[in-house]
């Protein structure tokens, strides 16, 4: 009872589970990115949050930064129009993907418990060294590329570098996701790089925006180092987003290039030179200080800045690009009823089966 707050960084695969028991038992909780592991986890999290009234948070802590609302006031503002297509691309993954699952087994440490590591997970044996990499084969570090522990190059960085876009561009869910080239995937792991493109409708603007509603908006994602194409007028020498990763929005004739978590944000090519950011007018985070921002909210009965109504259908959408990955098409989503319209099977990849003893 002593116990006001946790906060969760275990891996991917145990988010929601330690998540889900905290408030259940009235605590608050800081939960790093991804927030879940699955789709239906993810919804889960964001209806317990309103359910118990509990303070939440996403570790996504460039979206309590000035530069994340410096871009919202650019946009807003209509620096380049109304955005038909945003660009978004990360060098990750940088640990083993595109590998099987290793024969055999290897003895486990005496000082780590493999059974409550798995936790929810299908049980399988404990390996140390991957053959295929003479790498570390689960734990530490690598579990990111397996498909039961982590999600990937999206999970690793989406919920960063696509949070610039997601805040800015007003959204909620897409309407469809689909698969635009991914190479090395297989059955336990994700792709060494892919590319995903999610279409989202027409949208109200938010409060302050220059215009009320939102043009229908198409948001690429690039891992393993591929990036978009560079639009022909903007010169080969201009760097977009922090070079590795970024992000670019393609308005009416201009581009606006923003970095990893939304800073440096800046008008790139055609009128690039004769614009002048508007005076700050969004309300900073003190300090940028995304932890405070919770411990705030907590001490002071508000809202924290990414807190689960806004970080449960941001990961939604991240995580709908991992199985799209995994259906290997387009696929039509509806978000009211969790459902995909066009292929009943994909729905199969929205969670993951838990083992007996752990429940959704």
């Amino acid at each position: 009872k002593s116990i006001d707050a946790c906060t969760v960084s275990t891996p991917d695969h145990m988010h929601y589970c330690a998540a889900k028991y905290a408030m259940e038992l009235g605590k608050h909780v800081y939960v790093q990115k991804p927030l879940t592991h699955t789709v239906r986890e993810a919804r889960a999290l964001t209806e317990l949050a309103k359910k118990t009234g509990v303070k939440t948070q996403m570790g996504n802590q460039g979206h309590s930064g000035d530069g994340v609302r410096g871009l919202a006031e650019m946009l807003w503002g209509g620096a380049i129009g109304q955005v038909s297509e945003v660009h978004i691309w990360t060098n990750r993954p940088v640990w083993p993907q595109g590998i099987g699952r290793p024969a055999g087994s290897d003895p486990v440490p005496e000082h780590f418990d493999w059974d409550l590591w798995l936790g929810a997970m299908p049980e399988r044996p404990f390996v140390s060294k991957h053959p295929e990499t003479n790498r570390d084969c689960y734990h530490p570090f690598v579990w990111r590329g397996w498909w039961d522990f982590g999600c990937g190059a999206l999970g690793d960085m989406a919920c960063h570098i696509m949070d610039p876009a997601f805040y800015t561009m007003n959204l909620l869910y897409p309407d469809s996701v689909e698969l635009i080239m991914q190479e090395g995937m297989t059955d336990e792991t994700g792709p060494n790089k892919s590319t995903i493109k999610f279409h989202f409708p027409e949208r109200k603007a938010p409060e302050g925006a220059s215009y009320s509603t939102m043009a229908p908006v198409d948001i690429y994602w690039y891992d393993g180092g591929v990036r978009p194409e560079r639009p022909a007028d903007i010169p080969d020498d201009v760097r977009l987003g922090d070079g590795a990763n970024g992000s670019l929005f393609i308005g009416e004739g201009k581009y606006l290039t923003t970095g990893e978590y939304g800073g440096d944000s800046r008008l790139v090519g055609p009128g690039a030179e004769d614009y002048t950011a508007p005076e700050p007018w969004i309300e900073r985070v003190p300090k940028e200080n995304h932890y405070q921002n919770w411990i705030d909210a907590i001490k002071n009965d508000t809202e924290a800045n990414s807190n689960f109504k806004y970080a449960g259908p941001f990961t939604e959408m991240v995580l709908l690009g991992n199985v799209a990955i995994r259906a290997q098409k387009k696929l039509m989503w509806d978000a009211e009823k969790l459902s995909f319209t066009n292929d009943k099977s994909a729905n199969d990849l929205l969670h993951i089966e838990y083992r007996d003893g752990w429940e959704l």
